[in-house]
């Protein structure tokens, strides 16, 4: 706790550089977040698609009866901290108000020990999120503990983001980037503004069929069946 920020980052930093995969990666994520006070870890990744059912990757510490029991109540439907997450990357920080429309979960996970925590969220280029929770049983977080370890916590969040996303990278976990061309993302810009195909030409002085042959390659590489699934899709991996 009594490490200069430099100093604390430096004596972490290459263990979580070299670690070879997401557990051990994870396990000097806990070693660090344990310096910092807290009982708990846990990291959640989750991509934007599918819409329907986006892929998610979850790491934690807690003990075995609450994952048990999260898992069983898929609590990851209601979890605030999660919703939280997934519309701001402002850390949050856990109380009975942030619960309240939730007190059955709160309580359960009270009664497991899960009393106290910290959330903050993160986002790529490609608009796959990550989420990293620090918790503990007892000592609420005071206003001092925060703003001391706040440079760490947030460097942490973005830290575990990275690695984590090139270890699973490495594993199958992400796709392959689609890479729009600038014409193609212009395109389907102006698509996403309700224009039509005549009216993108006019507005970017090309030929409709020109428009239609960036929308159709959008498409192609998108993987969708038509163009408006393409500019939602577009948008949701940050291509525009």
């Amino acid at each position: 706790m009594g490490y200069k920020m430099i100093d604390w980052q430096d004596a972490h930093l290459q263990a979580f550089l070299s670690a070879q995969n997401e557990i051990e990666f994870f396990a000097s994520l806990s070693k660090a977040v344990k310096e910092l006070g807290f009982d708990y870890c846990a990291y959640g990744m989750r991509k934007p698609l599918p819409f329907s059912n986006p892929k998610t990757f979850m790491l934690n510490n807690y003990a075995p009866a609450w994952q048990e029991r999260y898992a069983a109540e898929n609590y990851l439907s209601i979890d605030p901290t999660v919703a939280h997450g997934m519309k701001s990357v402002l850390p949050l920080v856990w109380s009975d108000n942030v619960f309240q429309d939730c007190r059955d979960f709160w309580e359960d996970a009270n009664s497991h020990g899960v009393r106290v925590g910290w959330a903050q969220s993160s986002f790529d280029a490609r608009g796959v999120a990550g989420l990293l929770s620090l918790a503990r049983s007892d000592d609420p977080l005071s206003e001092a503990e925060l703003r001391h370890n706040a440079p760490r916590m947030a460097w942490l969040v973005q830290l575990a983001h990275e690695r984590m996303t090139s270890l699973l990278s490495a594993k199958g976990y992400s796709d392959e980037p689609v890479v729009l061309t600038g014409r193609e993302a212009e395109v389907l810009r102006w698509t996403a503004d309700g224009k039509t195909s005549s009216e993108v030409g006019e507005i970017m002085n090309i030929a409709e069929r020109t428009v239609n042959f960036h929308v159709n390659n959008a498409i192609a590489k998108l993987g969708t069946t038509n163009k408006t699934a393409a500019v939602i899709k577009a948008a949701m991996l940050r291509l525009l």
